[in-house]
């Protein structure tokens, strides 16, 4: 082939490493193991480099059947969080030559409307992150391969499912409140009906159970630091003895709290400390900063598309949470 004519064929590449077109497809297609030897696996991989030759993925999805296109659902794109859970996602989808869409469905956590004529035609599989796997239905139908995020493992309709270990989260949010000497709590909760929230609430209530003297009031507010000011403000000014310590759910409702507290004439950590989770940017934008606990979104993102990617592969996709870490900052101190 002359160079900077057609573009380079797996025929050209055959040539160029003097082996047949099937050992080309086998190399490219990494399912070489067993077949050819190693030294002519480098051969070809020489050859197509020296060539510039890409393979024609287009032919080969209309071969095998595969549009190589994955959807990643997600509630909202409120926060930057998910915008990580997508960019951990597409980095493994493109290494395996597949491309991510992003959906944020226009109903939250309800059911999401198919963004296609026909998902079934259009993708080989589902991502879902923070989803109610029902919601899906009209998007998957009984056919597409569905990977859930931040869902019940237990009730879990999809083929596989990813976790941050939440509940370790809240366990150490509870315990460096706790050390610190805090006795009083109140919970300002998501007000939304989703798994990952009622783990959050679940275990922050049994850790505190355990600890005599110890009490725990719970407020719900709407994912948003609007929505959170007027909820912590009557929350904290309600009769009797005032909280010392807030747990939120996430770090928009603890940047509604100090909003509330700075109206209340409280002062941050010195009368009430507070906790988020998620440690998002706005975590070290407020002042004091936020001791919050990090969730790795691009992680998370991650590990989606390699399960989605095990379960396309009829393999077992790894199966253990991924772990959080509580980040202390400048909003906990001991209680006055």
């Amino acid at each position: 082939m002359a160079r900077g004519s057609t573009r380079p064929t797996s025929r050209d590449v055959a040539q160029a490493a003097g082996v047949s077109q099937a050992a080309v497809s086998l190399v490219l297609g990494d399912k070489w193991r067993g077949r050819v030897s190693a030294a002519t696996a480098e051969r070809v991989r020489e050859a197509a480099r020296d060539l510039g030759y890409r393979p024609n993925l287009a032919a080969r999805n209309l071969r095998l059947g595969r549009t190589r296109t994955v959807l990643l659902v997600v509630p909202a794109l409120t926060t930057e969080f998910f915008a990580g859970v997508y960019t951990g996602a597409s980095r493994v989808a493109a290494e395996h030559g597949f491309g991510v869409v992003l959906y944020p469905s226009p109903e939250g956590i309800g059911p999401a409307r198919d963004p296609f004529a026909s998902a079934q035609a259009a993708l080989d599989g589902v991502i879902a992150s923070s989803m109610a796997a029902d919601a899906l239905t009209a998007i998957r139908g009984e056919a597409l391969p569905l990977v859930m995020l931040d869902s019940d493992p237990a009730g879990s309709l999809g083929a596989a499912t990813v976790n941050l270990d939440i509940a370790d989260g809240v366990r150490q949010v509870a315990e460096h409140l706790l050390s610190l000497g805090h006795r009083r709590f109140l919970h300002l909760a998501a007000d939304v009906p989703s798994w990952t929230f009622e783990v959050r609430s679940r275990e922050l209530a049994s850790r505190l159970a355990g600890v005599p003297g110890t009490s725990v009031s719970t407020a719900r507010s709407p994912i948003s630091i609007e929505g959170a000011v007027p909820t912590a403000q009557a929350a904290l000014s309600a009769p009797g003895p005032r909280p010392t310590a807030v747990v939120c759910d996430d770090d928009l409702l603890a940047a509604g709290v100090y909003k509330a507290a700075r109206r209340l004439g409280l002062r941050i950590p010195d009368d009430l400390s507070v906790t988020g989770l998620d440690d998002l940017a706005l975590a070290t934008a407020i002042d004091p900063e936020l001791t919050t606990v990090r969730l790795d979104a691009e992680l998370f993102g991650e590990r989606g598309m390699r399960a989605l990617l095990a379960v396309l592969e009829g393999r077992e996709p790894e199966g253990r949470d991924i772990p959080v870490r509580l980040v202390e900052r400048g909003s906990t101190a001991p209680p006055r």
